[in-house]
């Protein structure tokens, strides 16, 4: 369920839990053992499990800090479409 744009849950989908809260905080995560922190990012967090629940908007910042996707960032210009490098299958090599 969304509210002005953001999600808005009001109990743990793992748990069931009414402590669910929202919370702003770095995240730290490792990626082929390089550690990298995404400054900020907002999200739901369960006191009781340790559940975390992000929306779309915090995924994207996510991503956009993790050296995992580096190689996806590349935007390729197709006709009309922007998309990223890393999205298209198949694509025929130049030489």
């Amino acid at each position: 369920m969304t509210m002005n744009g953001k999600l808005q849950i009001k109990t743990c989908p793992t748990c069931g839990s009414d402590k669910i809260q929202w919370v702003v905080r770095d995240v730290t995560r490792k990626y082929k053992g390089q550690t990298y922190t995404v400054p900020s990012v907002e999200y739901y967090d369960c006191p009781n499990c340790g559940e975390k629940v992000y929306d779309r908007e915090a995924m994207l910042k996510i991503e956009a800090y993790s050296p995992a996707y580096r190689k996806t960032r590349v935007l390729v210009r197709a006709g009309t479409h922007t998309i990223a490098a890393g999205a298209i299958k198949g694509r025929p090599t130049t030489g």
